[in-house]
């Protein structure tokens, strides 16, 4: 038996809203130059925002997840 997940309440581009307006706060401009990897589980969506690999570049960004139904912030973590 195949399990099929339904469509989510919260879709990607709310949830990258979402991610957005409160990591914007910690990472001011610098937000903007990282790369979003995204995808949906069980638990939520995932965002995780990571250095583009330039060789310049250290250190890492955010990474939240978002109930996927109500658009809450179930966890974040920023990394510096």
């Amino acid at each position: 038996m195949t399990t099929v997940m339904a469509a989510p309440a919260v879709t990607r581009p709310q949830a990258i809203g979402i991610a957005e307006a409160d990591a914007v706060l910690m990472y001011g401009k610098y937000l903007h130059t990282l790369v979003l990897e995204m995808s949906l589980h069980d638990n939520g969506w995932h965002l995780e925002y990571r250095p583009r690999r330039d060789g310049y570049r250290t250190g890492g960004g955010p990474h939240y997840v978002i109930d996927a139904e109500t658009g809450a912030i179930v966890s974040k973590t920023y990394y510096q």
